[in-house]
C-alpha cells in the first residue's frame, strides 16, 4: 500500500471521527480505509488507535504520531498547493469569526498588511465571543483562545496570548492594593458572562499555583464594555495583553498583584477541512501566521 495514502487516511480517521467518514472524504471505502491504518500500525510496530464499535481514540503512540505526521502531511500540502496553484490568485469574501478583543490596532494593521498584499480578497469580519458553528453559520474560519481546539476542526496555532489582571490606580488608592490572590475578593471584579469563575487560580512565585476567588460587580459578554468599565474604575478584570498594552504603557491601568499570572491561552485558526483549501482562506491563515503575534509571542 502506498504509505502517504496511509497517512492521509490515518489523519482523516481521526479528523472525522470514523472510518466511514474518512473513506467517503477520500473516496475509498470503510474496509479499504481500515486497511491502510492496520498497514501504518504494522509498519510502525505500535497500535495508533483504540477500537470499539462505536468509538475512536488515538493510544499514546497514535496522539505523537498524528501531532508530527499531520503537521508533515500539511506542510506537503502547502508546498503542492503553492506550486499547483501559484497562478491561482486569492479573491472572493472571506468571513471569519473573531473574539471581541482583536479590536485592537495590532489587529487592525494585520488585516491592512493583508489587504495591500491580496486586495482581492473581502475580509468579512464578525467579532463575537461565542463558539459559531463554521458550517451552519457559513464561516470560512473562526480565530479563538483557547487550551484545547474542538478535535472535530482543523486547527492551526497562530500565537499565545497572555492575560493580564488589570485595574485603575485610583480604585487601588482607594481599595487599596492586593498583592496576594487571597485579597482580591475585596476589589469588585467585571467578569465575562460566559465564564465560569469557579475553581480558578494563579500562578504565583516558583510556579506554585493559588486559588483565586472574585467578588463580581460586573458581568459582560462583551470585552469592550469591559475595558471601558475597568478604565470608568468599576472594577478589576483579566483582560488580553493586545487590549491594554497602551493602557499599561501610559499608567491609565496597571497591573494587580503583578507576581501572580493567569494561565497563557493560545490563539488557533479553525476551520472544518483540509482538502480543496481555497487561497483566499489558505493565504490569509498564512498571513496570519507570520504577522499576528509579535516576538516572542508565537506558540
Amino acid at each position: 500500500m502506498d504509505r502517504m495514502t496511509s497517512l492521509r487516511v490515518f489523519r482523516d480517521v481521526v479528523d472525522a471521527g470514523s472510518f466511514t467518514a474518512a473513506a467517503d472524504r477520500l473516496g475509498l471505502s470503510a474496509p479499504m480505509a481500515s486497511k491502510h491504518v492496520a498497514q501504518l500500525e504494522k509498519s510502525l510496530g505500535a497500535r495508533l488507535l483504540n477500537r470499539s464499535s462505536r468509538h475512536l481514540s488515538l493510544t499514546e503512540a497514535g496522539e505523537s504520531w498524528y501531532a508530527q505526521s499531520a503537521q508533515a502531511l500539511d506542510l506537503l500540502d502547502a508546498a503542492e498547493a503553492a506550486i499547483g496553484r501559484k497562478n491561482d490568485a486569492p479573491r472572493g469574501q472571506l468571513k471569519v469569526s473573531a473574539p471581541v478583543w482583536c479590536a485592537t490596532p495590532h489587529f487592525a494593521r494585520v488585516l491592512a498588511s493583508y489587504h495591500d498584499a491580496f486586495p482581492e480578497v473581502l475580509v468579512d469580519m464578525h467579532l463575537e465571543n461565542r463558539k459559531v458553528d463554521l458550517a451552519a453559520d457559513g464561516y470560512d474560519l473562526a480565530l479563538r483562545a483557547t487550551q484545547e481546539p474542538s478535535p472535530a476542526l482543523i486547527a492551526r496555532r497562530l500565537c499565545r496570548v497572555q492575560f493580564h489582571l488589570v485595574a485603575t490606580p485610583a480604585l487601588l488608592a482607594r481599595a487599596g492594593t492586593p498583592s496576594l490572590p487571597s485579597e482580591l475578593a475585596r476589589l469588585g471584579a467585571i467578569v465575562p458572562s460566559y465564564v465560569n469563575i469557579e475553581g480558578l487560580s494563579l500562578k504565583g512565585p516558583g510556579g506554585r499555583q493559588a486559588p483565586l476567588r472574585l467578588n463580581p460587580v460586573l458581568r459582560s459578554d462583551d470585552t469592550t464594555l469591559t475595558l471601558h468599565a475597568v478604565r470608568a474604575g468599576l472594577g478589576m478584570s483579566f483582560l488580553p495583553e493586545w487590549l491594554v498594552d497602551d493602557d499599561l504603557a501610559a499608567g491609565t491601568l496597571v497591573r494587580v498583584a503583578p507576581e501572580y499570572s493567569a494561565q497563557a491561552v493560545t490563539l488557533f485558526a479553525v476551520y472544518t477541512s483540509r482538502q480543496y483549501m481555497a487561497p483566499k482562506l489558505r493565504s490569509f491563515i498564512d498571513h496570519l501566521g507570520q504577522a499576528l503575534c509579535r516576538d516572542g509571542d508565537t506558540a
